[in-house]
């Protein structure tokens, strides 16, 4: 049995709304049984969150799966609204400000099993296959997902930060992914 997340492959933005409805309400369950924090399905171009309130903030295999740059760059800078600035503490100086620490999935996957590189497609259906034991399936047949991804390319993510205002304070590659920690804005420390 084949099952795709999109009813038409070549709208990505219907797999969008399919995976934070359906798979994200599934994760946010599982976590919200690990105690002591709480967890809540929201929108990454909205996030419910008051600005300037958290440390830190952690987005990894999100950023991705949205359709188009527009979009990605709208849920970046919805994660750096959230973070806290620098401030000056008359006692103990400057207070660092909050920092992101952003993953997406890489292009340049030359050496992995996926075998992606630089002048492949970038906005590729991968598909995830689900298997399932004959208790949970009658057939015991697998169930394909096919799931929306926008593969980074060098310097892709760090382009994005700083649309989004953002300020990059450091980047790499690790393990086919492109990664950045980033602040809301430039600040001199």
């Amino acid at each position: 049995m084949t099952v795709s997340a999109l009813k038409n492959e070549d709208n990505p933005q219907a797999y969008e709304e399919h995976h934070v409805h359906q798979v994200s309400e599934k994760l946010v369950q599982v976590a919200a049984q690990l105690q002591p924090h709480t967890s809540i399905v929201a929108e990454n171009l909205a996030l419910p969150h008051p600005d300037s309130v958290f440390d830190f903030a952690i987005s990894i295999a999100v950023i991705h799966h949205l359709s188009t740059p527009e979009r990605r760059i709208q849920a970046i800078a919805a994660i750096l609204r959230t973070l806290r600035p620098a401030s000056e503490e008359r006692c103990t100086g400057t207070i660092a400000p909050g920092r992101a620490l952003l993953y997406v999935w890489a292009l340049e996957q030359k050496l992995s099993r996926r075998g992606w590189d630089e002048g492949d497609e970038q906005d590729v259906m991968v598909p995830w296959v689900m298997k399932h034991t004959e208790r949970e399936n009658n057939a015991g047949e697998a169930r394909v997902y096919n799931r929306y991804y926008h593969l980074y390319c060098q310097g892709e993510l760090e382009h994005d930060i700083r649309q989004a205002g953002g300020f990059i304070i450091d980047s790499g590659y690790e393990r086919d992914n492109w990664w950045a920690i980033a602040t809301p804005k430039q600040v001199t420390l």
